[in-house]
């Protein structure tokens, strides 16, 4: 295919494993049982994926509660106090606040990715969390036996070792969720908070070799949960040039759901350096009317229109249930949607491939 196309990472979960997790929290069913329902899980997802004609593919994060919070799951230094990130149809979701050091992950991204090989068939993708979201972790007021500042060094350490296991373990790339990009700005209109976060997450990019960082991506939406976003009302002109500061090499870039794709996609074809790729989004997540392959392909056209072929990829908007309780979309519909992608995507690298033929 002459245009690359990826998913972003969430797939919504089978209720057969809703039901089990339920179970399981309410002692009513086993760690044995709920094992077996995310292999089931898994399992379903990879022939699904690969039925509809993908390429590259996750395992949908069936295993994860949430794609930001999976670092944490059995932490004891953490209380529940943290910040709330309110959405736009007024639910909320917080993070836990660090009560001590040292920071440690629990969890990393690699043992998701090693048992999704267990079961693919085609190359993998790997989703983890930036360290920009992670750092609203520490609390406002300084730990007394912990430091801001060594806290932020620990982060770092930790969040590059994730990605650092996904590549040598042998993803086919490794996309660094920063949905709270526009957020920052929403928080923080002088921008410090934005710059700050970019800053922090350069720190992990820099650990890696120019080669590693073409496997390298960064994804930005205004979030998306429960069909609702947190920060869509942020003017994308405000994050977009310090976007692609990061020293990443792909960037996937939530578009379907713009009001105005022409004038993103105008700002990214001024900003975007030669050596990234930007995947933009052709399918809307936060909607449930199935695009169809045409509505996709004539998306694919007009991004062509500003960006080199050799840097344009697609993607989705966002994941379909970035969180295990969001099922505001059903799984036929997410399944739907993605094979529309595909496709759409393949009809417009056909009609761009014949352009470039002709001349």
């Amino acid at each position: 295919m002459l245009i690359p196309t990826e998913p972003i990472g969430s797939i919504p979960r089978p209720g057969e494993l809703l039901d089990i997790q339920r179970k399981y929290h309410h002692g009513n069913a086993s760690k044995i049982e709920l094992a077996d329902a995310y292999d089931m899980a898994i399992k379903d997802t990879f022939k699904r994926f690969e039925a509809t004609g993908s390429l590259v593919i996750s395992d949908g994060e069936q295993r994860k509660s949430s794609f930001a919070t999976y670092p944490l799951e059995g932490l004891t230094n953490t209380a529940d106090d943290g910040i709330d990130i309110q959405f736009e149809d007024g639910h909320s979701r917080h993070l836990p606040r660090l009560t001590a050091g040292p920071f440690r992950y629990q969890n990393y991204a690699v043992k998701y990715l090693q048992s999704a090989f267990n079961y693919a068939r085609v190359p993998v993708k790997q989703a983890v969390i930036s360290a920009s979201l992670l750092s609203l972790l520490y609390p406002e007021q300084e730990l007394s036996d912990y430091s801001k500042e060594q806290f932020l060094k620990d982060l770092v350490n930790e969040v590059a070792c994730d990605i650092r296991f996904c590549l040598e373990a042998g993803a086919h790339c490794v996309q660094v969720d920063f949905t709270e990009g526009r957020l920052a700005i929403k928080l923080d209109p002088s921008k410090a908070l934005l710059r700050h976060f970019i800053e922090l997450n350069n720190r992990v990019l820099e650990q890696f070799s120019p080669e590693q960082r073409k496997k390298i991506g960064i994804h930005t939406c205004p979030g998306g949960d429960h069909d609702s976003t947190h920060s869509a009302d942020v003017d994308y002109a405000e994050l977009l040039p310090d976007l692609f500061q990061l020293k990443a090499g792909n960037f996937y870039v939530q578009l379907a759901s713009e009001k105005d794709p022409r004038r993103v996609l105008s700002i990214i074809q001024k900003h975007l350096k030669p050596d990234q790729r930007v995947f933009v989004g052709v399918i809307n997540v936060i909607d449930n009317e199935v695009e169809t392959p045409e509505v996709v392909c004539d998306r694919v056209l007009m991004a062509a229109e500003y960006i080199p072929l050799a840097q344009l990829g697609t993607t989705d908007d966002c994941g379909f249930s970035p969180f295990e309780d969001d099922t505001s979309t059903g799984r036929d519909i997410a399944f739907a949607k993605i094979q529309a992608r595909v496709k759409g995507t393949q009809m417009a690298s056909e009609r761009l491939q014949d352009r470039i033929i002709s001349y």
